[in-house]
């Protein structure tokens, strides 16, 4: 999509332009179009040596919702933990995709000795909140649906411990993290014979009414700054 349009001599129909801009990566235009790139505004090189083996899978289908799953290719053991990686980006930029996750789960797997799934979620301003927690619910009833399936994939289950299972997310991924283990914890047997073991929150992105010290004092330069974060909470709040 183009940044701007003419009118048309014909029509009078005057022109769209963009209102918000996020990291280059992300347009919003003032006739409700969105541009969204398939890639980070930095390059990162995805480093995939083949110790750890990856495939994806549809968990929700009804809005094309996908997560990536990674495996040791020699595990440890017969059986591995499985840890939940939910992206960052503001609940509006991110994806299972960009190089940046997935080297960060190729560590995860390769390190930990563990099947890592990273979902996906809809992102804003097209999709506000709850839209994303409601995802992650989703990814986790995928996963125990995994568990008790007749015919799973063999995939995921001949290797993943159910019982043993760990979620974390960072900024608006650890703030959905936070969210599931609020529901896992008030609805017990919700997710059948996955058992959560814990969380790990990386940096939550959680607003608020009052400033924290560094939304008030923080350097104007940081790549996350007072105006992005105000930006974010009127994408997805809005």
């Amino acid at each position: 999509m183009s940044e701007g349009n003419t009118a048309s001599a014909t029509t009078g129909v005057p022109p769209f332009y963009e209102v918000e801009e996020c990291r280059g990566v992300l347009r919003v235009y003032s006739d409700g179009s969105i541009w969204r790139s398939e890639n980070p505004s930095f390059h990162v090189d995805v480093r995939d040596d083949g110790s750890v083996l990856w495939k994806d899978a549809v968990f929700d289908h009804s809005h094309s919702l996908q997560l990536r799953l990674y495996k040791p290719a020699n595990p440890s053991s017969p059986k591995l933990p499985i840890f939940y990686y939910i992206h960052g980006g503001g609940f509006c930029i991110g994806s299972r995709t960009w190089p940046n996750c997935q080297n960060y789960c190729f560590a995860l797997a390769s390190q930990l000795q563990a099947v890592v799934v990273a979902p996906d979620y809809r992102l804003a301003p097209e999709n506000r909140l709850p839209a994303a927690i409601e995802d992650g619910y989703l990814s986790l009833e995928w996963l125990r649906g995994q568990a008790t399936a007749e015919e799973p994939d063999t995939w995921l289950t001949g290797v993943a411990d159910f019982s043993r299972v760990f979620i974390s997310g960072d900024s608006a991924g650890g703030n959905i993290a936070h969210h599931l283990a609020v529901r896992v914890g008030a609805e017990l047997g919700w997710l059948g014979p996955v058992q959560v073991r814990g969380y790990v929150h990386l940096a939550p992105f959680f607003g608020g009414t009052v400033r924290t010290e560094f939304e008030a004092n923080g350097p104007k330069d940081a790549f996350l700054n007072l105006e992005l974060i105000d930006r974010s909470l009127v994408f997805f709040l809005n």
